[in-house]
């Protein structure tokens, strides 16, 4: 394995520090398969196997799917990733004035909660995000 693809070279910066991704969206549906690609290609990265990589690659979609459904019409996702040996942190977030109290009981959250190793729901006015920590199932 090459330096540049080692999971400690993937997942810092030449400071040591976690790695962070940004990435900037329309708060539109269409535009989940971009977000679901990059999320898959960090996860690479750090060498997360295929079935983690699935795993998160779903937990990502529910999560979006959730901020989607809050967001204010003709908004940005702003979606941000930290990536450290091992795991990756994934905050999807959208302007929402008005947004609706989380509901543990839905769906999309049971499973975003069952394949997250952690996982929360940020709902204020003007803002709802989502966040969620994925860990390797390589790492210890």
């Amino acid at each position: 394995m090459s330096e540049t693809s080692s999971p400690v070279a993937g997942a810092a910066t030449t400071t040591g520090e976690p790695a962070e991704v940004e990435l900037r969206l329309p708060a539109d549906g269409a535009y989940a398969s971009v977000l679901r690609t990059l999320t898959a290609g960090l996860a690479a990265r750090l060498d997360f196997t295929l079935d983690d990589i699935e795993d998160l690659r779903i937990a990502v979609s529910e999560a979006a799917a959730m901020v989607l459904d809050e967001a204010d019409e003709g908004t940005v996702l702003d979606c941000r990733f930290r990536l450290s040996p091992g795991e990756l942190a994934v905050t999807i977030a959208g302007t929402a004035q008005t947004p609706a109290a989380p509901d543990y009981e839905s769906f999309g959250w049971q499973v975003l909660a069952t394949l997250a190793a952690e996982a929360a729901i940020d709902s204020t006015p003007g803002s709802y995000a989502v966040r969620l920590t994925v860990r390797s199932s390589l790492e210890p």
